[in-house]
């Protein structure tokens, strides 16, 4: 059991690492300097009769080849979107920001000094941070790649995929679905304890019940201790559902296993997911794992969107690339609605929000995202999706 658990995060730690780098990033909880909610609310003005000038800052130039290989991805990715933009010209700068919040800061500004309307990028949270930081005073705002929500706010937007709208689009179909009493696992580090949080509240969000929280240390040991408590919370409390913060390449194998085998039947508890637990592709035969929901992006615009990325560019984006097309697909669609302030909070918050590289998506007032997302289990080892992801927002009209 040990030695198949250890076997199967050594294989998947490579597939999975560039995202599990920018989790780890993005979930720093240190201060970071939130900026005052409605700086650069009115946006600077857009003659969209010229080329947009766009800033797009990567992480190039860090010394490692990962960030290189993702900056190429990003930037390969907002050329392809400026490709179905009609009616609209985008000039695109490139900066490299080493990976670093002070590069990240300089670039910015000297971005904003270089005629750019609006900042897409960077990568990591406080690059991200000290971005919009440097160039608040310029009503230009960042479209982040991080998704790290406590960074967002004032001219700072985060577009990666957030724990809060993954436990809302989870916790609602679960509610839906009579599975409304919920014990929440997690690890105790600082991603466990954020995907806690978004959980909690994704439960009071939607009427459910809290039926109990149980935690572990990021150990194989940690994780085989806690496994009575999980069982006794559950059986104590009445709870129908259990909502698993665990990544593939973590405890995820070893709790689907385990909590079983200690007579936690999937029949009558449901398994939920707070990460894909369809990468990498061998995690869907673990038999703890069948039965269990989780949420992906809308798979047939996903699919297009590789498909596309495949055929200019001779091989499969990076799995961050599609955040770049994503920026520069909002910043087309508001431009070619002829507004002389395209760019300001109001616009950049539309309801109705845009359609990226994965689906529907739009930014919040507060700089958080919606990203429109299916539900999904797994059966016979294969991918199978329960709940589609939608096509437009509610009452938005998209």
């Amino acid at each position: 059991m040990f030695a198949f658990f250890k076997t199967l995060r050594k294989a998947t730690r490579r597939a999975i690492l560039p995202v599990a780098a920018l989790a780890l990033a993005a979930c720093d909880p240190a201060a970071l300097g939130n900026l005052t909610a409605g700086v650069g609310g009115s946006g600077p003005r857009v003659d969209a009769s010229q080329p947009v000038p766009v800033a797009l800052l990567v992480p190039r130039g860090s010394g490692r080849a990962s960030d290189d290989l993702l900056a190429q991805n990003l930037e390969n990715a907002a050329r392809l979107a400026m490709r179905d933009l009609e009616g609209v010209q985008v000039d695109l700068r490139v900066y490299g920001t080493a990976g670093n919040a002070q590069t990240a800061a300089n670039q910015a500004a000297q971005a904003v000094n270089d005629g750019a309307r609006i900042i897409i990028g960077p990568l990591y949270a406080e690059a991200a941070n000290a971005a919009g930081v440097a160039v608040a005073e310029s009503n230009v705002s960042v479209l982040a790649f991080s998704n790290n929500t406590t960074i967002a706010g004032g001219n700072v937007f985060v577009l990666g995929p957030t724990f809060q709208n993954t436990a809302n689009r989870l916790v609602s179909y679960a509610a839906s679905q009579g599975k409304d009493r919920v014990v929440v696992v997690h690890a105790q580090d600082v991603a466990g304890q954020l995907g806690r949080n978004a959980i909690q509240q994704a439960i009071a969000n939607n009427g459910g019940t809290l039926a109990g929280t149980v935690d572990y240390p990021l150990s194989q040991q940690g994780v085989v201790a806690a496994v009575p408590r999980i069982k006794s919370t559950l059986d104590n409390s009445g709870a129908n559902a259990v909502f698993l913060t665990a990544t593939t390449s973590s405890a995820l194998p070893l709790l689907t296993q385990l909590l079983p085998e200690a007579g936690v039947s999937p029949s009558t508890t449901q398994f939920i997911g707070l990460t894909r637990w369809d990468i990498p592709p061998q995690t869907l035969e673990l038999p703890g794992v069948q039965g269990g929901w989780f949420a992906l992006p809308d798979p047939n615009r996903s699919a297009a969107f590789r498909a596309q990325y495949q055929a200019a560019y001779g091989g499969a984006p990076h799995p961050l690339a599609g955040l770049a097309f994503d920026g520069i697909a909002a910043v087309g669609a508001l431009v070619s609605r002829g507004n002389p302030n395209p760019l300001s909070t109001a616009a950049l918050t539309q309801g109705s929000g845009f359609q990226g590289s994965t689906g529907i998506f739009r930014l919040r007032p507060d700089g958080t995202n919606e990203r429109g997302l299916a539900v999904a289990t797994v059966q016979n080892n294969q991918v199978t999706v329960i709940s589609p992801a939608p096509r437009g927002f509610g009452g938005a009209g998209f």
